[in-house]
């Protein structure tokens, strides 16, 4: 299942076709940045810290190619390639310099978007495996075992209160609206009237020394959802 709001850098120097893209992307629920300039691109993958990277090899200033091979050592999320030419000498050279998959231009959105997906159920499945364990500084979620500690003792979580801060963690940074929560743990829509997340929010506040009135560590971002301070724990 796609993680809601992850960040999507398209490096793409056709501005229509990027903006089109973006715009797809967007209402898909992706947060997304475009970059046209290839001697930018590093500078840019580096402030925006994205999930996932869509790179085109044709690209004025350093080309696709080389800008895979540099970024690859310090990213491992996905890079997806975006190549006008169908050759396999692109496609091979690609991948040989770390990119994950590869599509054809012009491409489908709907095709794009499952491309995008498939990447990113891989990856975050991936990373799960290696790492069973959530740390942020004095919490750690062991998934694994279902336990929560902070400030070095176990704390007493509900099953419930475990599925929400692990989804809230996990997505650390990114606002889920109670939408995303409620289809990411009841696999149901939100009705606008259960108020079962927010009760679960004030109890994890409360057991994990956030302040109700003025939250610091889940945040209610109003009129969006939820967001899980990374730093402030």
């Amino acid at each position: 299942m796609q993680q809601p709001k992850q960040k999507i850098l398209l490096i793409e120097d056709d501005q229509k076709l990027a903006q089109l893209t973006q715009s797809y992307l967007t209402d898909a629920g992706f947060t997304v940045a475009i970059e046209s300039d290839g001697n930018k691109a590093i500078d840019h993958f580096q402030r925006f810290t994205p999930d996932l990277i869509i790179l085109d090899i044709m690209l004025p200033g350093k080309d696709g190619l080389t800008i895979c091979k540099e970024i690859r050592p310090s990213f491992d999320g996905p890079i997806l390639m975006l190549t006008a030419r169908n050759e396999d000498f692109d496609q091979v050279l690609g991948l040989e310099f770390g990119a994950d998959d590869y599509v054809i231009k012009p491409v489908e959105p709907r095709v794009l978007l499952a491309r995008i997906n498939a990447l990113l159920r891989r990856s975050y499945s991936q990373k799960k495996s290696l790492s069973e364990k959530l740390k942020f500084g004095c919490l750690e979620i062991d998934i694994q075992s279902r336990k929560v500690i902070f400030e070095g003792a176990p704390a007493s979580v509900s099953s419930h209160e475990f599925e929400l801060l692990t989804l809230l963690a996990e997505n650390a940074g990114n606002i889920l609206s109670r939408d995303e929560l409620f289809n990411q743990l009841y696999n149901r829509p939100y009705d606008g009237m259960d108020r079962s997340i927010d009760v679960r929010v004030s109890q994890l506040r409360k057991k994990f020394g956030d302040h109700p009135e003025d939250p610091f560590r889940i945040k209610t971002i109003w009129g969006k959802g939820y967001l899980f301070v990374a730093d402030a724990w």
